[in-house]
């Protein structure tokens, strides 16, 4: 068994990295040589890889073209081998590669927007969990609001981007007619990527919701993220804001903050 395992990964290897097979593999092939036949192994194994990787980022393929997100994909399946044989679960890396792959350094924003669609994909297959039932909160008495802790669902995450980056999302969806005139110097904005049901969604947050929302994610009490985020921000609307949140499935229960 030890033999075996030590043949496959040198297969592995050569069609990864490149390396030379082991000797004890059979490269005799009556139609081909053996550098065609690994070849052969090697462009389906890229193939999926970059299949997998513009099933998960189809915004960045449309931004920068089919033909350069394939040499894109090429660049970043040679540094970013598979790990899992699980394919949902490749292609993380994709932000941080945008943001260091010197040929799309013109379009700064990508990098973000690769942050997006990989929070999308993670949402897609994230855990299910309940939407909250907000009629419990009716069931409490109301000094006893400011000690609860909300929990978020496991698709819910927040990006802060300094572009416009649910419009760019929005723009680019398949049932969005846009001439794409995007303002990219419109200033900062916030993310928020959940989930309801199976339909992931992303919706654009105010400064002042995605400040409470990340105290919420921290496990602040609802009294401590409230008054945290009226410091800051004086308009901040707590009733709408947690309408809004439970519309979109990004929070799931409560509990006491005095409980463990």
């Amino acid at each position: 068994m030890g033999e075996l395992n030590d043949d496959l990964s040198s297969f592995a290897r050569a069609i990864v990295q490149g390396d030379t097979p082991s000797q004890e593999i059979d490269t005799v092939y009556q139609n081909y040589s053996a550098a065609t036949a690994i070849e052969v192994y090697r462009n389906n194994y890229r193939g999926n890889l970059h299949d997998a990787l513009a099933g998960a980022y189809p915004i960045i393929e449309q931004l920068v073209g089919k033909d350069f997100f394939r040499l894109m994909t090429r660049k970043f399946i040679g540094l970013y081998p598979s790990h899992s044989g699980n394919l949902y679960h490749y292609g993380a890396e994709m932000a941080s590669f945008a943001a260091t792959f010197s040929p799309v350094q013109g379009l700064p924003y990508l990098s973000d927007v690769a942050a997006l669609e990989w929070a999308c994909h993670a949402a897609y297959f994230a855990e299910d969990a309940a939407t909250l039932d907000i009629g419990k909160l009716s069931e409490l008495l109301p000094e006893h609001y400011a000690g609860l802790v909300f929990l978020t669902h496991p698709a819910c995450h927040v990006l802060d981007s300094n572009y416009p980056l649910v419009e760019i999302w929005d723009a680019h969806q398949p049932d969005k007619q846009c001439d794409f005139h995007i303002d990219l110097d419109s200033g900062a904005s916030h993310a928020l990527v959940s989930r309801v049901d199976d339909v992931v969604l992303v919706t654009e947050l105010s400064d002042a919701e995605a400040d409470w929302l990340s105290r919420i994610q921290a496990g602040t009490t609802l009294g401590e993220a409230t008054s945290g985020t009226l410091a800051r921000y004086p308009d901040f609307d707590l009733q709408g804001t947690l309408l809004n949140m439970v519309s979109k499935g990004a929070l799931t229960d409560f509990k006491s903050g005095a409980m463990p």
